[in-house]
């Protein structure tokens, strides 16, 4: 595959770039097909939010980091793109709050699963979970390959950060009695409204705020991290977040101006 020299210039440098990576992976197996799909429609909601890291969003990176830190078995769940998008990341908040990873796929495939383990191993990682038989529990809740976790990690867990992910595990994980934390662009989806902490953001700029949004936090007490979680409203956050959104549409319209999706 011949790798195409995105100019810096370019008006949606940003865009192309993280695009190409998602195809470079595509072509390594660690991204489904479905996974450009589902980027896409992502993309869509950045253009929305002016493809940048709101205030709000923020709010909740701060609450996320208070409760992967309060965690007492915390585990971020790795699909295909979120290993793509965010491997550094993923492997540097791990550190930072002593969660666990794990690789969690929709379409699942042991290549896959070992594609995105040597992704994550050479990003840092010393461990990762769920690969192959690994993942031997079952979450009955849960529909298809989605429903095999390893019994060491998301089973237990009491905080999970579930970023790109679908509805149906953020409500059977979240019915389960976990603390639920998710990135996700559209804060219309059933993954944002089930989940427990929602950073409506781009996963390529989330990663490195919550990294640095714990490290801060690490020194703080858990009382303090206990009440950063307890004044977060998740309601309010999506409510807000589709505010922002409604009234730069709203501008956007009044002046005329468009945005240019390419």
């Amino acid at each position: 595959m011949n790798k195409i020299v995105i100019p810096s210039t370019h008006p949606r440098a940003n865009s192309l770039l993280i695009r190409e990576r998602l195809i470079e992976h595509f072509a390594k197996g660690i991204v489904s097909d479905a996974g450009l799909f589902a980027h896409g429609r992502g993309e869509a909601f950045d253009y929305l939010l002016g493809e940048r890291t709101t205030e709000n969003a923020l709010v909740a990176v701060t609450a996320a980091a208070a409760a992967l830190l309060t965690g007492k078995h915390p585990v971020i769940s790795a699909n295909g793109n979120a290993a793509a998008l965010g491997a550094e990341g993923i492997v540097k908040l791990a550190k930072v709050t002593g969660a666990l990873i794990e690789v969690n796929l929709f379409y699942r495939s042991a290549q896959r699963e070992r594609a995105i383990e040597r992704l994550l191993k050479s990003a840092g990682a010393q461990k990762v979970y769920g690969v192959n038989q690994a993942a031997s529990a079952r979450i009955a809740e849960i529909g298809g390959e989605r429903r095999r976790v390893d019994p060491r990690g998301i089973l237990k867990a009491d905080v999970v950060l579930v970023p790109l992910e679908d509805g149906d595990r953020a409500e059977a994980l979240a019915k389960m009695g976990k603390k639920v934390i998710t990135i996700d662009l559209n804060p219309l989806s059933r993954t944002a409204q089930f989940a427990t902490i929602t950073i409506v953001d781009n996963i390529v700029r989330a990663l490195p705020a919550l990294a640095i949004a714990a490290e801060q936090l690490s020194k703080k007490r858990q009382n303090r991290l206990k009440r950063i979680q307890s004044d977060f409203d998740n309601k309010k956050n999506l409510s807000e977040a589709i505010r922002l959104i409604n009234n730069r549409l709203s501008k956007l319209a009044k002046n005329g101006t468009y945005i240019s999706i390419h």
